[in-house]
């Protein structure tokens, strides 16, 4: 047993030294991908788990595990986003967008990790405004070709105001 606890103190004490040897630069965090390739690989499919989990609810742990992994992947997805090199526009609405998004995953992890199915769903609106919020900001396209269901062409209103439509 003493000689364990002697070899434990030396490759400590090695690892130490070592570490304390590396008169390197400290390394700075250095994006691989782009922001599309996050949102597209990263960020969409996390949050789909979350907005579409009442119709693809979780039936076993294998499938908790799953979810719990996407929302943990998108709060820390927003963790990638404020990475000095990728923030887009200005740099205080970009942290503050990028941390709806942290809060809506975190959230979401945290339901996750407990189970709670109607946690999640009651989740949804915050994990699509913090989508929404930043881009409105930074997509100067955003929602244009967007056609919300809501507001019918001016034929379906006429046809509705004169019956033919139940």
């Amino acid at each position: 047993m003493p000689r364990r606890i002697a070899i434990a103190a030396l490759v400590a004490g090695l690892a130490g030294a070592a570490a304390a040897a590396d008169d390197g630069p400290v390394p700075e965090p250095e994006p691989i991908g782009t922001m599309s390739e996050l949102m597209i690989k990263l960020m969409y499919p996390a949050s789909d788990a979350i907005l579409y989990v009442e119709s693809r609810a979780p039936t076993n742990e294998v499938e908790w595990n799953e979810l719990q992994a996407q929302a943990l992947l998108l709060a820390e997805s927003a963790n990638l986003i404020m990475m000095p090199s990728r923030v887009v526009g200005d740099h205080d609405e970009w942290m503050r967008d990028a941390r709806l998004m942290f809060d809506a995953g975190a959230a979401a992890y945290e339901a996750a990790l407990e189970q709670d199915l109607d946690a999640l769903i009651a989740l949804n609106e915050q994990v699509y405004m913090s989508c929404v919020v930043c881009h409105r900001r930074t997509r100067p396209d955003y929602g244009r070709n967007y056609k919300r269901f809501d507001d019918p062409p001016a034929e379906a209103g006429s046809a509705i105001d004169e019956g033919r439509v139940p």
